[in-house]
């Protein structure tokens, strides 16, 4: 007589994934992360431009001392709870890390512009203040200065154009499942 084994695979119960008022709140969050991190880039942006329409030193100092609050206080605290809160949705979420273009191509393009804001615009922006600290108005005769805050402008626009496109990414959610992801 022979005897057969049956071997059956010991199924593990699938992680239960965020859903409903949770996972809507923690979207919220997210959204607010990054709106905030918007919103005040694009206030940053404008005060370094209104920078090149000064010409009183104290004033000079006044707007860049707020560019740079602005950048420690708002900009980067909002960029680091958009990555933990866009990392708790990846993880949370049926969304996953790496199961949609659309999540690969938001965590590239954020941590794209946390380096670039690591880097460069948060230097410059440093930079722009200590000199306009010392030298007041004359800071606008400064060629270093000159090239912190036009860094700053440019930089700062290109900013805003990729936050746009990442706003407008997970809106659409344009691209789809990527072949042999679970």
């Amino acid at each position: 007589m022979t005897q057969t084994t049956s071997t059956t695979s010991v199924n593990k119960p699938a992680k239960k994934k965020l859903t409903g008022l949770p996972k809507d709140s923690l979207i919220s969050l997210h959204v607010v992360t990054i709106a905030a991190w918007f919103g005040v880039a694009l206030a940053m942006m404008l005060m370094a431009l209104a920078n090149l329409q000064t010409t009183n030193g104290d004033e000079l100092y006044a707007i860049n001392a707020m560019v740079k609050f602005l950048d420690d206080f708002v900009v980067i605290p909002m960029a680091i709870a958009s990555v933990l809160t866009g990392t708790l949705l990846c993880w949370l979420t049926v969304w996953g890390f790496f199961k949609f273009y659309w999540v690969i191509t938001k965590w590239i393009a954020t941590t794209t512009l946390i380096i670039f804001g690591t880097f460069w615009l948060g230097p410059w922006t440093n930079s722009m203040t200590a000199i306009a600290d010392i030298e007041r108005a004359k800071a606008l005769n400064n060629p270093l200065f000159m090239f912190d805050i036009h860094g700053v402008i440019i930089g700062g626009g290109i900013q805003l154009i990729c936050l746009s496109a990442i706003i407008a990414i997970s809106i659409i959610k344009p691209w789809g499942r990527r072949v042999n992801s679970q």
